[in-house]
């Protein structure tokens, strides 16, 4: 595969080889993925603390509905 970044990620790959993190071009983009993805997983991560954290909120100021785990499992598994 070739692919043509243009001259400030061409820049940046040869620094990047050049200071020892990689030895090759594949290097560079495989590492990048990876980070990228990384990145991605983290702030996933974060955005589901912070509604977890707005539901506890809201359950701690009673705007919220609480259930008991007895009523959850009654809902969950109706009397046959």
């Amino acid at each position: 595969m070739n692919i043509n970044l243009g001259a400030p990620y061409e820049t940046a790959i040869k620094s990047i080889i050049e200071k020892g993190y990689a030895g090759n071009r594949t290097e560079v983009i495989r590492q990048a993925i990876l980070a990228y993805q990384r990145m991605i997983e983290e702030e996933e991560l974060m955005l589901v603390h912070k509604a977890v954290e707005a539901e506890i909120s809201e359950m701690q100021t009673r705007k919220a509905k609480a259930h008991s785990f007895e009523d959850i499992r009654k809902i969950l598994e109706p009397e046959h």
